[in-house]
């Protein structure tokens, strides 16, 4: 065929194949060698980093599309479209908790990872079917069954993001000892994992969608969630037992646990059609979690127990922070699509801006915490959350000042979107690869899922939070305005400059109940060498 004749489609099927291939054969390659590491570090990390590579392709390319197709599709309002992004996001990651419980308790980490894949996939799957454009049929006058089919998708990938995604995670931190200084850097290569993941998936699964219809972007993101499946069954052996159940596990339970996570399926398919209500059982099982960490932190001895206050500390950041980075998939997503001049690239596309910059910056960030590291100058754990709420603040400030330069009438320069998701992305660096770095190297061993479950659902709460903010954008008619967004943007913009600047008065205090002086490795024989941890002479780079 001539290379002039060959249609836009046929380059995109074409460069997909050659980035699908490379992935491939890059993952084969490490699966082959003989070596028990690779560049350094256990190859089962890399099985980790291509399980969840793919399973973010889903995930982001799925989310870059969410709320144009509730909007454009299903013909929902803009504050109600924000409402069931918000809540649909906030149940991703609230879903861990009990994810991570089960995982501790009885199937181990590897097992609800594969389960939670076998859930993803097929809700990726259903998503795939589109029905009627719009909640009611315009031929029988009535509501479009296919909306149920919808509603069952996003309460599989749901369930199987509970599942999967904090016990991925904590399967990376498994592969070395508590003190090993290599622990950093792996969640570093994961956390790129994640981002190369989100950014190609963005790209691919937001233009198939925007341009040739939905099914087809769906349908990509279904694709690479199998293709992680696929590579986490395969790359078994290379995690040399990690992650499996804590004590020999029966059949009937087992296969029970299975039956437990289809039924949560059918629960959130009904939970998730009702915001509202599930805005008040969040609350509730926020803090009876909240209790159940105390009761168990009170169990602890004084410096685990100082610890775990330190962790709750944290989470308690959380929620401001991703209530605004979550704008960026729902309100930022309307926003750029309706008053940006994007030169025809599509809305979702602009997705893709933020993982692309934790890939560019993510090693700077790494080498950065090293070279203040070595001149004592490192900032503590609690003082990077504090920089993370200032800057992201900041971003919306930025926003707001170059969309009223132009002024209300004009299309707002694609140059402050790129400016917003820079410091967007420069916070996130400073917040969640560091947070959840601390949240495995903090918690007792045998607390270990729940606490990295609570971080999620700590994020959880944030992303309903980012619903209901973008809710408010549309006003009382629940249409958005562009001076709604830019009025609701600087106020929250300013609150947590505010709160970031109180969080980094108060991070000395904090530092102090980490202890992380006398953090020890936990050896099989219950001896455990002392290892000192000075946290200006150790690194705390971006982790996963």
């Amino acid at each position: 065929m001539n290379v002039s004749s060959w249609q836009e489609q046929d380059w995109i099927t074409a460069i997909a194949a050659v980035v699908l291939g490379l992935f491939l054969l890059g993952g084969a390659y490490i699966a082959t060698r003989k070596e028990p590491e690779f560049a350094g570090h256990p190859r089962g990390l890399y099985v980790l980093f291509f399980a969840e590579m793919w399973e973010r392709f889903s995930y982001y390319g799925m989310r870059a599309l969410l709320i144009l197709y509730l909007t454009k599709h299903w013909l929902f309002s803009d504050g109600k479209s924000n409402l069931i992004y918000g809540a649909y996001t906030s149940l991703v990651y609230i879903t861990p908790v009990l994810g991570g419980w089960l995982a501790d308790r009885y199937l181990g980490q590897r097992r609800a990872v594969q389960f939670g894949a076998i859930l993803l996939t097929f809700g990726h799957v259903l998503m795939a079917f589109e029905g009627m454009q719009g909640i009611t049929d315009p031929v029988v006058k009535q509501a479009d069954p296919a909306i149920n089919i919808f509603w069952l998708a996003l309460a599989f990938i749901i369930v199987g993001s509970g599942f999967l995604k904090a016990n991925i995670s904590v399967i990376v931190g498994q592969l070395y000892p508590r003190t090993d200084v290599r622990r950093d850097g792996a969640y570093t290569i994961f956390y790129m994992g994640i981002n190369l993941g989100a950014a190609v998936g963005t790209i691919f699964a937001g233009y198939l969608g925007e341009t040739y219809g939905w099914a087809y972007g769906f349908g990509a993101a279904g694709l690479g969630m199998l293709l992680g499946l696929i590579v986490f069954v395969l790359g078994r052996p290379l995690l040399l037992g990690r992650g499996e159940a804590p004590k020999p596990l029966a059949k009937n339970t087992e296969w029970g646990i299975y039956g437990v996570g289809l039924a949560a399926v059918a629960g959130i398919w009904l939970l998730i059609q009702y915001q509202g209500f599930y805005g008040w059982v969040l609350l509730v099982l926020g803090t009876l979690l909240l209790g159940y960490v105390l009761m168990q932190a009170f169990k602890l001895d004084r410096e685990a127990r100082h610890r775990i206050f330190a962790i709750l500390f944290l989470l308690a950041l959380q929620p401001l922070f991703w209530a605004l980075f979550e704008q960026a998939g729902g309100s930022m997503n309307l926003f750029t699509d309706r008053f940006v001049d994007r030169a025809g690239v599509p809305a979702s596309l602009f997705q893709s801006i933020n993982p692309i910059y934790i890939i560019l910056l993510g090693p700077i960030f790494a080498g950065l915490w090293v070279s203040l590291a070595r001149r004592g100058l490192e900032p503590s754990t609690p003082a990077k959350f504090g920089l993370a709420l200032a800057q992201i603040g900041f971003a919306n400030l930025v926003l707001v000042w170059g969309a009223n330069s132009v002024g209300n009438e004009a299309l707002v320069p694609v140059l402050f979107i790129f400016a917003f998701y820079l410091f967007s992305t420069t916070a996130e660096l400073c917040l969640s690869p560091v947070g959840l770095s601390a949240m495995n190297r903090l918690a007792p061993a045998t607390m270990a899922s729940l606490i990295m479950g609570a971080w999620f659902f700590a994020t959880a709460g944030g992303n309903f939070l980012a619903g209901v903010i973008g809710a408010a954008t549309g006003g009382h008619d629940g249409e958005m305005t562009k001076q709604g967004l830019l009025t609701v943007y600087e106020q929250i913009g300013w609150v947590t400059i505010g709160v970031g600047i109180a969080v980094l008065l108060v991070s000395p205090l904090v530092k102090k109940l980490m202890h992380l002086d006398t953090l020890k490795d936990d050896e099989a024989d219950g001896a455990h060498e002392e290892m000192r941890y000075e946290e200006g002479l150790r690194p705390e780079g971006p982790g996963a």
